[in-house]
């Protein structure tokens, strides 16, 4: 019997340019994840109905949007709004981590100027439970209405405690091997592994490796990477409220 929060990209048959990894048939009501394989030359992709975030895990090229063009190289997300059709002229294979809102925000949120693309390196350094690190790509402030896009980086030695969410997300491993403790499976992670991890899901990552994981992460609704909590509600970090809703057991 496979898991119930996670599938490994390996495992999951091409679909033409597409691997959907996460679906609303594995129990996604959120949030689905797709790898998208462009070997060269043109690519076309419409968003639809849907908020749609993008993270170029290898490749070049230039994306054409709405009549602008934007370059692009790895490690950069990418956002895509409702109804948007977009083209990708790549450069050489790029492979690219694709991330829709099944239900997107509305105008209540207030957002700040758009931008599409926002490469890694140029993002600011967080800091969330047992040495964590992340960076944020994509949130209101830069037009993405539903929620948060982020690099996070797990460090090798003590895990995070056993903690939850209130929000919903979806996780693509990047780098690293490590361990999802959650409803008692014991999930192996390494590049390609891809996370379903439900609100308020009690569960712990656990790096077993000497080097930090490396992980792509979208959640619904908007807010911190750092917004963790211990199963009685406490935060698990000091700068982050309690859960006010209580915990969970």
């Amino acid at each position: 019997m496979g898991s119930r929060y996670v599938v490994y990209t390996a495992d999951v048959t091409p679909e033409a340019q597409a691997r959907p990894v996460l679906t609303e048939s594995f129990g996604c009501a959120y949030l689905t994840q797709t790898v998208l394989t462009i070997s060269g030359g043109t690519a076309l992709f419409e968003s639809g109905q849907h908020e749609e975030l993008l993270f170029v895990l290898h490749g070049r090229g230039r994306l054409l949007l709405d009549g602008g063009e934007h370059d692009f190289g790895p490690e950069s997300g990418i956002y895509i709004g409702p109804g948007e059709t977009y083209r990708f002229d790549v450069t050489e294979p790029t492979e690219i981590v694709s991330v829709r809102v099944l239900n997107p925000a509305g105008d209540e949120v207030a957002v700040g100027d758009r931008r599409t693309v926002s490469p890694l390196d140029a993002q600011e350094i967080g800091k969330a439970t047992a040495g964590r690190e992340y960076r944020i790509l994509a949130d209101p402030s830069t037009g993405f209405r539903s929620g948060t896009h982020f690099v996070g980086d797990v460090p090798p030695g003590e895990a995070a405690p056993v903690h939850y969410h209130r929000y919903n997300e979806v996780i693509y491993i990047l780098q690293g091997n490590g361990i999802l403790h959650i409803d008692g499976e014991r999930n192996p992670l390494y590049p390609g592994a891809c996370i379903h991890l439900p609100a308020r899901t009690l569960h712990q990552v656990e790096n077993t490796g000497d080097e930090p994981m490396r992980e792509v992460a979208v959640f619904v609704p908007a807010g911190s990477p750092a917004a963790a909590y211990l199963p009685d509600g406490t935060s698990a970090y000091p700068t982050q409220p309690d859960d006010p809703q209580g915990g969970v057991r």
